[in-house]
């Protein structure tokens, strides 16, 4: 997702006391305030949405769904426009955070693929709240030179005769994600990656504490960089970031686990103490322009929903790629992470510290 846009190069970037970046505005000009992961969206889509409307996009980022969510809960600032997960927008929607979603004034919703609609169900009943934007999967990226044995299990991130026979040991890139790692853990003990289980997630905490010794840096945005230039032999990844590295080194390869995986979903939703809803619906309209959803794919390289975008790839290897868009029998062993209610995600975070506090 991670490239350094111009856009950004032409605004004077302000550390925000919430420690989030901001891009520059123009104070004369209508605002649509969105929130959103870094560089998850072509820089040269905002400046068409500007154009179209007249209406200024003040862009702030997030890392993780954990660092957007407290923001959004004590409306320490307000937001028009946020793209959190499938199992964070359960979360916002169960505690009353967000706005419904007038579909009246968003007529491209008949873009996306109703089986996306579909999956965003399990999280959103009725799609009252969200709108999908982007979706993938979780998995290993691998360099082929550095890694001599094919690699098609989450053991190559825990197995240490296995890594140690390929010579990785200190260099695994571990993602730096509550729920993404212990679902990796969870899959590989052959667990729920929605366990609520104390003694299953005790069990995953341990493993990832053995691992922990084996792991280089626990990493998000930064595993990309580190693949593309041989610095490191293998890590976990995000799908869409797994295209654009292979793009760029053609010695790495992208496997989604047989113990299985998470297949999420990424949606637009309108906080409800958004200050402009009527611009946030201007925007998610604009974002399923088959046109605009296109650009936006060809720039983050995740997978789009939008079905009328998919028919206008003119590159075949990415309109029926493996990891943008995979077969069935990969889809069947992954899974949407669900909500699990706020004692489980206190559980989980107190276990993920109990994991990086081990020196």
């Amino acid at each position: 997702m991670k490239r350094i846009t111009a856009l950004l190069l032409l605004c004077s970037l302000i550390l925000t006391s919430t420690g989030v970046v901001t891009g520059c505005s123009k104070s004369n000009s209508p605002k649509l305030l969105v929130y959103n992961w870094g560089e998850y969206i072509d820089p040269e889509v905002e400046k068409l949405f500007e154009k179209e409307t007249g209406i200024n996009v003040v862009m702030s980022y997030y890392e993780q769904n954990e660092d957007m969510y407290p923001i959004i809960a004590t409306g320490s600032q307000k937001y028009d426009v946020v793209c959190p997960s499938d199992y964070m927008v359960e979360k916002m929607i169960g505690e009353g955070l967000l706005a419904k979603i007038d579909y009246n004034n968003i007529p491209n919703i008949k873009n996306i693929d109703p089986s996306y609609l579909k999956s965003a169900e399990q999280f959103d009943p009725g799609n009252q709240y969200s709108v999908p934007y982007c979706w993938g999967t979780v998995g290993i990226l691998y360099n082929k030179t550095m890694i001599k044995e094919p690699i098609d299990s989450w053991g190559a991130l825990f197995d240490k005769d296995f890594i140690e026979k390929n010579g990785y040991a200190g260099d695994i890139l571990m993602i730096n994600s509550v729920r993404d790692a212990f679902a990796i853990a969870l899959s590989y003990l052959g667990y729920s990656i929605n366990s609520t289980d104390e003694a299953q997630i005790d069990e995953a905490k341990k493993l990832l504490q053995e691992q922990k010794p084996l792991v280089d840096a626990y990493v998000v945005d930064q595993v990309r960089d580190k693949m593309i230039g041989g610095e490191s032999p293998i890590g976990v990844i995000y799908s869409g970031e797994a295209i654009f590295t292979r793009r760029e080194n053609p010695d790495l390869e992208y496997v989604v686990p047989k113990e299985g995986s998470n297949v999420w979903i990424d949606g637009w939703v309108i906080p409800k103490n958004a200050p402009n809803k009527e611009y946030a619906e201007k925007w998610i309209n604009f974002m399923c322009d088959p046109e605009i959803a296109l650009k936006n794919f060809n720039y983050i390289t995740y997978s789009t929903p939008n079905k009328a975008a998919r028919e206008l790839i003119t590159d075949e290897d990415i309109k029926n790629s493996p990891i943008a868009f995979p077969g069935q029998d990969v889809l069947d062993r992954c899974t949407t992470y669900h909500y699990l209610g706020e004692k489980m995600d206190a559980l989980y975070i107190k276990k993920w510290n109990e994991v990086k506090s081990v020196q």
